[in-house]
């Protein structure tokens, strides 16, 4: 699972979502992406189901780039 190795502070602030994104929205690599399309913070187990069923999908041929990482801690 996706986890940061060590943070530098124990506890993040939620922090407001708002607007689209303006940086970072552009396939970088590739022909086909995943796009959200709806502020949510993504988990690291949302990323690794998706992940999982890109690459069933594409029969595991090609290459996979994942360029989002789960860095705030999501607690209940």
């Amino acid at each position: 699972m996706l986890q940061p190795k060590r943070t530098k502070y124990r506890r993040e602030q939620k922090n407001r979502m708002k607007g689209m994104a303006q940086r970072g929205n552009q396939l970088a690599f590739g022909s086909f992406g995943l796009k959200n399309l709806e502020n949510c913070w993504l988990t690291a187990q949302q990323i690794e189901a998706a992940r999982q069923a890109i690459t069933r999908r594409m029969n595991r041929e090609g290459q996979l780039w994942i360029r989002v990482f789960p860095v705030k801690p999501v607690t209940k």
